[in-house]
């Protein structure tokens, strides 16, 4: 399909208010969409449908599904389109905001101090006014500029419209095979794919780690864990730490174990997640839920090599889902971004430092607005 018809058809579906998602898998040359029938609302109870799932942080209420029954999917390959100029606004004095996330930093350091848990993710939400704001103009422009992310442009009439360019794997699993990361501690890209980590970002990926590795343990064979690596970003750098093994359970039981991660929620999940719902000033909604490719088949080639007649025999159609931490990501309304950022705190956090932190964040969805 050529990719004029491609955004074509979306830009048709959107006009409609009819529900789609239009999304790349990171490094990958093409763009794929599920472009729903009607405007139902689907959701998913157990994660055993098929089709591309969106859920929120907090995983007791509702998580949608676009179906793939209910779907016409279509795919094309991406070219870089020429970039057009989006006008906009700063919507507010951000000082007001800083000083709250500076005493919510510290409210959480001093809770972490009294033993209250060990670390706690806390969040923002910044508004951009939009003079105007196509979904589909901006989700080319995240294509553009965010390669090595999950790229999507998600749309349904009686919920909303989000956008994002996330770097985070939840979780991706062909046949019985998994592998989910830990992705913790942030600093600018400087020009050095290998900086100095301080102590405060090693422990906090550290934290991370034995969280996913000592939850998966009962549920996992072959339970493989990586060295630890530093990864771009956009502009910000990022450790992370593979962990890959074989499924002795169903989809929904590993993900109601790893979600939300240490990443962004905290340690112990539990009182963290209860400090983040009665502390923070707003509801994260989809922000810090998890999205993507929902028990999706897929044909396998274990071999490219053409040469290799007896290598056809070897192909295999299996159950794939590849899930990711919905980070980086905006909610456009009529007139304005709705921008989601924020960072893990730990004993050793420092509040103006925290609130630097989310200022860097917010530039990825800033870099395609301006």
């Amino acid at each position: 399909m050529l990719l004029e018809d491609f955004f074509e058809i979306a830009q048709n579906q959107f006009n409609d208010a009819l529900p789609f998602v239009l999304y790349q898998k990171p490094n990958a040359s093409v763009v794929k969409g599920l472009f729903q029938n009607n405007d139902l609302v689907y959701t998913s109870e157990n994660l055993t449908e098929s089709g591309f799932v969106f859920a929120p942080f907090n995983i007791e209420e509702r998580t949608v599904l676009i179906p793939s029954n209910q779907s016409e999917i279509l795919e094309c390959e991406f070219v870089i389109p020429a970039q057009t100029e989006i006008n906009l606004k700063e919507a507010n004095n951000l000082s007001e905001a800083k000083s709250f996330h500076i005493n919510l930093v510290s409210k959480a350091i001093k809770a972490i101090k009294n033993n209250t848990f060990k670390k706690v993710v806390l969040s923002r939400k910044e508004e951009v006014s939009l003079l105007e704001g196509n979904p589909i103009e901006l989700f080319k422009r995240l294509l553009s500029q965010y390669k090595s992310a999950l790229v999507y442009c998600w749309y349904h009439p009686k919920i909303g419209l989000w956008l994002g360019a996330t770097p985070e794997t939840l979780l991706s699993i062909t046949g019985n095979r998994f592998t989910t990361m830990a992705l913790a501690g942030t600093q600018a890209y400087k020009g050095n794919n290998n900086p100095t980590w301080k102590t405060k970002e090693t422990q906090e990926q550290q934290l991370v780690t034995d969280f996913l590795v000592n939850n998966l343990q009962p549920l996992v064979s072959s339970l493989n864990v990586s060295k630890v690596e530093t990864v771009k970003a956009g502009t910000l750098l990022h450790l992370r730490t593979q962990v890959s093994g074989i499924l002795n359970s169903n989809l929904k039981a590993i993900v109601e174990v790893l979600h939300p991660t240490p990443a962004v929620c905290g340690l112990p999940k539990a009182v963290s997640k209860q400090f983040i719902l009665e502390n923070e000033n707003y509801k994260r909604e989809f922000y810090t839920g998890f999205l993507g490719e929902l028990n999706i088949t897929e044909k396998i080639t274990r071999n490219t090599n053409r040469r290799n007649i007896e290598n056809s025999a070897y192909n295999s159609v299996k159950t794939v889902s590849n899930l990711f931490v919905n980070l980086r990501c905006m909610q456009l309304t009529d007139v304005k971004a709705h921008i989601y950022i924020g960072g893990g705190i730990t004993k050793d956090s420092i509040p103006e430092q925290e609130w630097e932190e989310t200022v860097n964040k917010s530039q990825t969805m800033k870099k395609v607005l301006f």
